[in-house]
């Protein structure tokens, strides 16, 4: 079960090979929840509470002028930024890569991203990819790229044709 992180879930043990995904989960995650800065949502063993995997949702914004042209032309000029929705970090525990896990949790984020949009404007899933590797992953799920940036993203009118 997908769950928000908590003080019963283990951090100290997560380790996903990549130093600033595992020191944010073991240091950050906790004070940027209780700031409502974002929200970090967990899969982990039942047992021992172990964190197989995570990622964070927060809100966020990007300049119109970001945008491909195709896209800007249908959104309102009167908007200089367009409200969308940041999934800031997804990491799976080493010992669980390979296993389907990040494609579950992805999931899991955009149905959420998606139901939240319906309540809150949000026009986009955003990702800036840490490395290649996350790039092609997020390709794999059709995450367009934005022009002049790192970052990716995807139309909630995309994730209501795969949740509704």
């Amino acid at each position: 079960m997908i769950e928000l992180l908590d003080t019963k879930h283990n951090r100290e043990g997560f380790d996903c090979g990549k130093e600033l995904l595992n020191n944010y989960l073991k240091t950050q995650a906790g004070q940027d929840i209780k700031r409502k800065l974002s929200a970090c949502f967990v899969l982990s063993n039942r047992e021992t509470n172990d964190i197989q995997g995570y990622y964070t949702l927060s809100n966020n914004s990007i300049p119109l002028s970001s945008f491909p042209e195709q896209i800007r032309k249908k959104l309102p000029k009167a908007y200089t930024s367009i409200p969308t929705t940041l999934l800031g970090r997804l990491a799976i525990d080493s010992k669980y890569q390979g296993k389907g896990i990040g494609k579950i949790l992805l999931i899991d984020a955009l149905k959420r991203s998606y139901q939240i949009s319906q309540e809150i404007g949000s026009f986009a899933v955003i990702v800036d990819p840490i490395d290649e590797e996350a790039e092609n992953f997020y390709t794999k799920y059709d995450f367009i790229k934005l022009p002049d940036s790192q970052k990716m993203f995807i139309a909630v009118k995309t994730l209501e044709q795969l949740f509704t």
